[in-house]
């Protein structure tokens, strides 16, 4: 598969006044993308067998927290990535790229973000709530700082990334239980999802870019990529997902057998964004909302899920038990 061609040069939007460059870095429109952590609400209600104990108020003041530490992250990112965003056609206009950021301002910024998630954590929730924001803190860090920046590095650039989605289903498991793990099946399911979500995302800026010299100056993990490799990994990461997705489900809830074919779909559909080069579609992935079609879709889906809690099909034990004739 070749590369497309270059896209034409977008405009240079006027330079935002200073406080909302920095407030920029932090990301809040980003902030949707909590909406991973409720899910691990939903599976500790599932095996629990209730959610009696579950206060809204709490759960609104734990997403707080988690978009606290996510803005604290995206904070050094944008920053420690200024050099090589420049050769992105759209995030050399980053006020990083452009050098408009104090980096004295952006430190004091993501030790402010990052005490503010850990200290409401810890005040709101509970100690495991905490270390699992401190990890998902840690694990910016080594994605974005030097020696370590595993964002450079071919497939662990995918896979240190990702593991921010299992993090957030185990926040959301911490708001409602305190003393127990949650299935490691579920755990990695959403760890490869993630990934795939991901690699799909690297293969749509690859493509985007067009060019793979520059796109291998941009991201230096792309030097050891191709579009076949991005692509192929994606599938490796989808059918890894599915598996430990559906062994979870066949174990705790045989009702959801039935939208297995559902996440089938949706994984398709939104690997057909990248392979077709549809604008705003897989990359970002922020902006899918202007997809009408895929966000019906997944709202429909999780809609389903949630009336699959609650409804018993007893019929589907024929599934995983032996019949006599």
């Amino acid at each position: 598969m070749s590369p497309s061609p270059p896209p034409a040069e977008f405009p240079a939007p006027p330079a935002p006044p200073p406080w909302r460059r920095y407030l920029g870095i932090a990301r809040l429109d980003h902030w949707i993308k909590n909406i991973f952590v409720l899910p691990g609400i939903l599976v500790a209600g599932l095996i629990l067998g209730s959610w009696r104990d579950l206060s809204l108020p709490t759960t609104l003041l734990a997403l707080l927290a988690v978009g606290l530490a996510a803005s604290a992250n995206y904070t050094i990112n944008e920053f420690l990535d200024a050099p090589s965003d420049r050769f992105h056609p759209v995030k050399k206009f980053r006020p990083g790229a452009l050098g408009l950021l104090d980096g004295r301002i952006v430190f004091l910024q993501y030790l402010a973000l990052a005490a503010a998630a850990l200290a409401l954590g810890e005040w709101a929730v509970n100690p495991p709530f905490t270390l699992t924001l401190g990890a998902l803190l840690i694990m910016g860090g080594l994605y974005n700082v030097r020696p370590f920046r595993l964002k450079d590095r071919v497939f662990l650039d995918v896979l240190s990334e990702s593991i921010n989605n299992p993090l957030r289903l185990l926040l959301g498991w911490f708001i409602l239980v305190d003393d127990l793990l949650p299935p490691s099946s579920v755990v990695i399911a959403y760890w490869m999802g993630g990934a795939f979500l991901m690699a799909v995302k690297r293969h749509a800026e690859y493509q985007q870019i067009g060019d793979p010299a520059r796109a291998g100056d941009y991201r230096l993990s792309f030097r050891r990529y191709t579009l076949n490799s991005l692509l192929l990994s994606a599938f490796f990461y989808a059918i890894s997902s599915s598996f430990f997705l559906a062994v979870f489900l066949i174990k705790y809830r045989i009702e959801y057998i039935l939208v297995f074919p559902l996440f089938s779909a949706l994984f398709t559909w939104y690997l057909a964004l990248s392979v077709n080069g549809i604008p705003s579609g897989a990359e970002p992935p922020e902006d899918l909302h202007r997809q009408k079609g895929f966000m019906a879709f997944t709202i429909a889906l999780g809609l389903l899920c949630v009336l699959l809690l609650f409804v018993d099909l007893p019929w589907l034990r024929v599934l995983l038990e032996p019949v006599r004739r």
